[in-house]
């Protein structure tokens, strides 16, 4: 054993010194293979955080797993009673603890802004749907309990809209003016952000004090979501919507949809995405492995006789194979820190992570240690694989050939 381990170590340290003494070469040699690592390195990292942006997109639109829509509706010729819709749902809601919910009613509003009357897309919801929907806030921040006790309403607009009244620091209360049969002067309180294609929108909370109240907005019943755990979410939501229509009576039916990314089942919906970045790493790494072997046997060709020499003072074969194939290995190690360092540097770049994002990541991830291990595997793997030809065509050598070589 301790045999064994003395050759290990002797081989490496052989090959450590062979490095030392070719350093040009071994620079020359290893560049390809630093850059790949770093590309590699790079792309998974980057891929996690593109994945971490359409996650995010995904859950602003839909909801995050498991987000459900709750819809009730008249089977017969009667009108809805919204207020009964909104007793039966908070009644089934509040009997099985669960507390993530919110009306939800989509519209438009007439805002007087200096220019005149316009009118922007409006969202009236309740508290909790800034956390089920993950939205985003640049300025301020998003509602809480107390802003449904205000004096003045409080609303949170866009950076679209925010533009729009001249980006008033959030600490002066900004006021804006809604017209129309409920009009009524709220508090800007925050700002959410806004990608570069959307328009002028606000979100409100439903005040009945301030004429704001969801259930007489607009034409529509509003819908109703519900965040549930994901491992009960199909056995809860069938429940809730048993319960309501039990409470609402006949000539009711209650519908629950499940909206957000991940309704699909078990299939990843983020699995072509990672195919992709995958794809490119191992092609970025078989490019530099290549450039590596074809430079490893080039060398090998031009120590021959070096081999030879070795070979006639009673270095074996085995150490020969080991040391010539350890060459590559100790190098592409080296290299793949170099490169794992530069990916790191890159990716941590708050210019990189503003591109790949767009502004939209309220949970930047970390620099994932797995795409450190990645790259440094993937060139310890590289390193052997470029290192074995050489290696076999060293030990492949006749010793009388070589030195005459």
């Amino acid at each position: 054993m301790k045999r064994a381990v003395a050759d290990v170590v002797g081989a490496v340290v052989e090959a450590w010194a062979e490095l030392r003494v070719n350093k040009l070469r071994v620079l020359l040699s290893l560049v390809g293979v630093a850059v790949a690592v770093a590309a590699l390195t790079g792309v998974v990292a980057l891929g996690g955080l593109a994945e971490q942006s359409s996650r995010e997109s995904a859950e602003r639109n839909g909801g995050r797993p498991a987000n459900y829509y709750v819809n009730a509706y008249s089977t017969g010729s009667s009108s809805p009673d919204a207020d009964a819709i909104q007793d039966a749902f908070a009644t089934a809601t509040e009997r099985y603890g669960i507390d993530q919910i919110s009306r939800v009613a989509y519209g438009t509003r007439a805002v007087q802004l200096s220019d005149g009357v316009t009118e922007v897309g409006s969202v009236t919801v309740d508290v909790p749907y800034g956390e089920m929907h993950r939205v985003v806030m640049t300025e301020g921040l998003w509602f809480t309990d107390a802003d449904t006790s205000r004096l003045a309403p409080a609303v949170i607009v866009n950076e679209v809209l925010w533009r729009q009244l001249g980006s008033p620091p959030l600490s002066t209360h900004p006021t804006l003016l809604l017209r129309g049969a409920d009009s009524a002067t709220v508090v800007v309180t925050g700002v959410s952000a806004a990608a570069d294609y959307e328009s002028a929108s606000l979100y409100l909370l439903p005040i009945p004090d301030h004429d704001l109240a969801v259930t007489t907005y607009g034409e529509e019943t509003p819908q109703y979501e519900m965040w549930l755990p994901p491992e009960t979410s199909d056995a809860l939501s069938a429940q809730v919507a048993s319960d309501m229509e039990a409470a609402l009576g006949d000539g009711f039916q209650v519908d629950v949809s499940r909206q957000d990314y991940a309704a699909g089942g078990d299939a990843d919906p983020f699995g072509p995405i990672k195919l992709i970045i995958t794809g490119v790493g191992v092609l970025v790494l078989l490019l530099g492995g290549l450039g590596l072997v074809n430079i490893a046997l080039v060398t090998v060709r031009q120590r021959i006789r070096e081999i030879g020499v070795r070979r006639s003072f009673g270095a074996t074969a085995p150490r020969v194979f080991f040391s010539v194939m350890l060459e590559s290995v100790v190098g592409t190690v080296v290299a793949g820190a170099v490169g794992v360092m530069a990916a790191v540097l890159v990716v941590e770049n708050p210019t990189v992570q503003g591109f790949i994002a767009q502004g939209s990541v309220s949970d930047l991830p970390p620099f994932p240690v797995e795409a450190a291990l990645i790259g440094l595997a993937s060139a310890t793997a590289i390193g052997a694989v470029a290192g074995v030809l050489p290696a076999l065509v060293a030990i492949r050598v006749k010793v009388i050939d070589a030195i005459r070589y």
